[in-house]
């Protein structure tokens, strides 16, 4: 048969949630809830107030973050996590119970961290965040007693030594010799605030039922021989304060000789009580913590541990001031650490040809990011900002599709006689306006024009007069000169028949000319059509600023820049008159004022009225 919580065989007594033996639970009250508040400041924040007498409490993070949980008691006491220091997770007393801090793996895991406790707590403590981003949630729960919290039963059937509704008093400790570590962690040990005096094991007396019937005592032995403490147990610590217990023997009351225990009576025997011992602190520590994430995913980063000056004392590790660990050499709080090595950017081609074969087109190129393995992975793998571009503009030189053409030249290239007149024409792209122009094709403009300045004297022989002046005044153009064929008389010269001098080799009548660069000139298409053939239209032209060279430039004078847009057909549009159209009746202006055009009949039999209305809607909705 099973054993219940009151100690009867069969019995299916359990404890409660409020810790009471064969109680119904209403003894205690469940107190939760999640802590949401948005947070706007760095630093402590309080989060819940745990009442004095709580237990089963349970504070936890509802998701990983970079906040950590803080508690202290109501004295001001830090418990954990105080004073901007980050306690590693352990066990800590603090409010008459011991919390065990939790912190889950900083890499492996996405759990919250946590405050576990059993209690009860002997005062109020109070439960911080250290806030460092948005807060995840955090849940808290823990019980409280209620009006009835005492069983009457409990008392007479609790085991020696059990604690009494969670809570049991535990003996004061006397203080050890180390003053500061005392005062550094407050009270280490002390009576915590039971609601009931302490009870030894042996000393409660055990509960018979009423029908049980008492056991025959054994007779009292001969008094020859007695228990006596011959010595103690070992220390269970070396340090720090630990526990021993004495040792009882059986001997002769004479003799003091060592005997059979069976010589002795056992009901007698003492009971051996815990002692302390060794109560000096043991030397401080450094506790070190686990390594941060690398805060880099490749490349050279750094991480950071957190380093605790650590002492142990009642089988409890305390954080103590550091200086008290200056005889040992300080471990490394910061390193250097590398993941993985980063992907970089490789340009896998070179550019292509040009998208266009003349004007304005794009080039590309393969880029990739590239492991330190070789493999080709996602782009987000390398550092955008030091992409290569994979895609840039080429330009291929000007498409030819219109004609341009500069003003005639002001000389004529004869200074007598039929010379000629020059000027530049190339053709060129026209992609940076919108007119309605065709290709270049085969209708060259012509770059010479003739021109004659009067008659010339006659020559000798073969003459060749001088050279007139070049056609332009820069860029190349052409000179003229007079070769006639002359006799020479005395005083005078005959012009003779170009015949006559056949056999002679006659000298060029023409040559090109350059005197020096022009620098850049306007250039211009032939006009448009004109957009109106009444009433007023435009017609533009296409201007451009050419260098010698024939590319764009902004080196012309703009007050010399033609006209790229003039008006043309100004004169009034004269409707065309129909001899047919004409009114059958002298009253059509009421047909028209009664809007009866739109019907068949009426437009024919008024047709002059109607069409005069129909042309005049029709110039004013142009108008509009």
């Amino acid at each position: 048969q099973s054993i219940g919580c009151d100690d009867y065989l069969g019995s299916d007594k359990v404890i409660d949630k409020c810790g009471i033996c064969g109680g119904d639970n209403t003894a205690c009250k469940v107190v939760s809830g999640v802590f949401k508040h948005t947070l706007t400041n760095l630093g402590y924040h309080k989060i819940v107030e745990i009442p004095e007498g709580a237990t089963k409490i349970n504070i936890t993070e509802m998701s990983k973050s970079n906040n950590y949980l803080a508690l202290r008691s109501r004295s001001g006491r830090s418990i954990i996590n105080g004073n901007w220091a980050i306690d590693r997770p352990g066990r800590y007393e603090g409010g008459g119970t011991m919390f065990t801090y939790k912190r889950p793996n900083e890499i492996s895991s996405t759990a919250g961290e946590s405050f576990l406790a059993d209690g009860p707590t002997n005062e109020v403590l109070d439960v911080y965040m250290i806030h460092q981003q948005p807060n995840p949630g955090i849940h808290y729960e823990y019980i409280i007693p209620g009006d009835n919290v005492i069983s009457p039963q409990l008392l007479a059937h609790r085991r020696p030594g059990e604690p009494l509704n969670g809570q049991l008093g535990m003996p004061e400790s006397t203080n050890h010799e180390d003053e500061d570590l005392r005062r550094e962690t407050d009270t280490l040990t002390g009576q915590s605030a039971g609601t009931f005096p302490v009870i030894q094991p042996g000393r409660f007396p055990s509960h018979q039922p009423e029908n049980q019937v008492p056991a025959v005592q054994p007779p009292r032995q001969n008094r020859e021989h007695n228990w006596k403490q011959i010595g103690k147990t070992e220390c269970t610590t070396t340090c720090g304060k630990g526990s021993q217990y004495p040792v009882f023997h059986c001997v002769n009351r004479i003799t003091h000789e060592e005997v059979s225990e069976s010589y002795c009576d056992s009901s007698t025997k003492p009971v051996p009580e815990e002692e302390a011992c060794n109560l000096f602190p043991c030397p401080a520590f450094w506790d070190i913590g686990e390594w941060s994430e690398c805060s880099k995913t490749c490349g050279l980063g750094m991480q950071h541990r957190q380093i605790l000056c650590r002492q142990m004392y009642a089988n409890r590790t305390l954080t103590v001031q550091q200086y008290r660990c200056h005889h040992l050499e300080k471990p490394e709080t910061t390193s250097t650490c590398q993941l993985k090595i980063c992907s970089e950017w490789q340009i896998r081609t070179e550019w292509t040809s040009c998208s266009v074969p003349c004007g304005v087109g794009q080039r590309t190129r393969d880029v990739k990011c590239v492991s330190n393995l070789g493999d080709i992975v996602d782009d987000e793998e390398c550092n955008m900002k030091l992409r290569p571009n994979d895609i840039e503009n080429c330009d291929m030189g000007p498409c030819a599709k219109s004609w341009f053409f500069t003003e005639w030249s002001d000389r004529c290239s004869a200074e007598c006689g039929d010379g000629v007149r020059t000027r530049s024409v190339v053709c060129m792209t026209n992609h940076v306006s919108s007119l309605p122009l065709e290709g270049c094709g085969n209708n060259r403009p012509s770059d010479t024009t003739p021109c004659n300045n009067g008659p010339c004297a006659g020559k000798v022989e073969w003459f060749a007069g001088g050279w007139t002046q070049c056609s332009t005044e820069c860029g190349s153009g052409t000179q003229q000169r007079e070769v006639i064929c002359v006799r020479k008389t005395e005083g005078n010269f005959d012009v003779l028949n170009p015949y006559e001098c056949s056999y002679l080799e006659k000298p060029p009548s023409q040559q090109s000319c350059y005197l020096k660069p022009c620098g850049s000139k306007w250039f211009h298409t032939e006009w448009s059509t004109c957009s109106k053939s009444c009433e007023g239209g435009f017609r533009v032209r296409e201007v451009r600023c050419l260098s010698d060279d024939m590319t764009a430039s902004t080196q012309c004078d703009p007050q010399l820049k033609p006209e790229e847009k003039e008006p043309c057909n100004t004169q009034d549009c004269t409707p065309e008159i129909d001899e047919n159209c004409k009114d059958k009746y002298y009253n059509c202006n009421v047909v028209v004022q009664a809007r009866l055009c739109v019907y068949t009949y009426y437009k024919t039999a008024c047709c002059a009225s109607c069409t005069r209305v129909a042309n005049r809607q029709s110039g004013f909705l142009g108008r509009r």
